[in-house]
């Protein structure tokens, strides 16, 4: 009789209810690792901090979002084709956003992620959901980075509003419902972004501004406060009738600070026909020679990516006699990836059709004068493309 009862499939001692038991306490140990893992502060947004995050990005509570900003999320081109690691841009400040984060993207699909495949078809030969994995890839580098590597801030958008807007905030119906999400483990963070991928890919999901909260948050206001010191006023800036990226926060997206000290993973590169009229801060080295040999550039206030797919390139400077670069502007006239030849060989017999950084440009691609702060005296050649920018 007891042994009937130990072989019963409900006994104690019987496999399949030590089994189910056994899922029991690994379905209570994954409950205890993620309250570890992260702790809901939706409730902490107050309207004082709400006020705060609207005055780091316009100088003003009473500023809201512009209707291309509200629109603005992470789109890409179709999946396995030659931009399938692509993100489309609007026109317009979004732009340097996206193809900040764009860099980030071509970074994990190149350098980071296992693949069989190498150079560009490592950016080609992707799928829908591998699409997603590189943007919430992407993103929690930022955040990570803009938490200085300790923590990361998710944001996203409820149901319910949790504050009563005061006269001088004007609500945009969005802002008013944020939730935070604070994580301690890059991957624990990671993976909430790809579960929760659509509130950052989705046509309607302010996925652009989304993140731009959770970068904020994840450095945290008082931090972005100290590191502009007074010298950027905001982050937002409203220029022809758009609202613009200032370099600061572009290099919060970078390198997680808008006055980065260390070597950047993605750099940045900029030249502009107006600049010296401008008084932008200059780009430094740590810029100019990031971890990966990937750049956003901005050239005349518009912005694309420029990269390698050799990871060593940076490493030996032999390399940079003759190489290759690629080129991608965001724009959807854009079919494929723009091939570059740079020959950093000067001769003097060559020097006339080399400008100079500072000339207005007139003769040669504006990418071009992009590349030659970088490497100067540098001949391009386009193998074939029509020049752009």
């Amino acid at each position: 009789m007891d042994e009937q009862g130990a072989g019963h499939p409900g006994h104690p001692g019987h496999p399949g209810a030590q089994a189910a038991l056994d899922e029991i306490c690994n379905k209570i140990s994954d409950l205890n690792k993620w309250r570890e893992i992260f702790r809901f502060r939706g409730l902490e947004i107050t309207t004082t901090t709400h006020q705060a995050l609207r005055k780091v990005l316009f100088g003003d509570a009473s500023r809201i979002f512009s209707h291309d900003w509200a629109q603005a999320h992470f789109r890409f081109r179709e999946p396995h084709s030659d931009l399938a690691y692509a993100l489309e841009a609007d026109k317009g400040g979004t732009r340097a956003i996206l193809m900040a984060v764009q860099g980030n993207i071509i970074k994990y699909l190149l350098f980071v992620r296992n693949t069989e495949y190498t150079h560009l078809e490592r950016l080609c030969k992707i799928s829908q959901k591998e699409q997603g994995e590189a943007l919430a890839a992407a993103l929690a580098d930022s955040l990570w980075a803009a938490g200085e590597g300790r923590e990361a801030t998710v944001c996203l958008i409820s149901a319910a509003t949790h504050f009563v807007p005061t006269t001088d905030y004007k609500a945009d119906n969005f802002t008013e419902r944020i939730q935070l999400f604070n994580f301690f483990e890059k991957a624990a963070a990671q993976k909430f972004i790809f579960d929760h991928i659509n509130c950052f890919k989705s046509e309607g999901s302010k996925g652009l501004i989304l993140f731009l909260y959770s970068l904020l948050f994840s450095r945290t206001l008082e931090r972005v406060q100290n590191d502009l010191g007074g010298t950027t006023p905001h982050l937002l800036e409203s220029g022809c009738g758009n609202v613009i990226c200032t370099q600061a926060l572009l290099q919060v997206v970078l390198a997680g600070s808008a006055c980065p000290s260390r070597r950047c993973e993605v750099g940045f590169l900029r030249w502009s026909r107006e600049e010296a009229g401008h008084h932008l801060p200059p780009v430094g080295s740590v810029l100019k020679t990031p971890k990966f040999p990937i750049w956003l550039c901005s050239i005349n206030g518009m912005h694309g990516v420029l990269f390698s797919t050799n990871r060593l390139f940076l490493s030996d400077w032999k390399m940079e006699h003759v190489f290759h670069l690629y080129f991608y502007n965001g724009q959807r006239g854009q079919t494929r990836t723009a091939h570059l030849t740079v020959d950093t060989h000067s001769h003097h017999w060559e020097e006339g059709c080399c400008e100079d950084t500072s000339s207005p440009g007139k003769r040669s691609p504006s990418l071009e004068m992009a590349i030659r702060t970088r490497w100067p005296g540098a001949s391009v050649s386009w193998n074939g493309t029509d020049p752009f920018f």
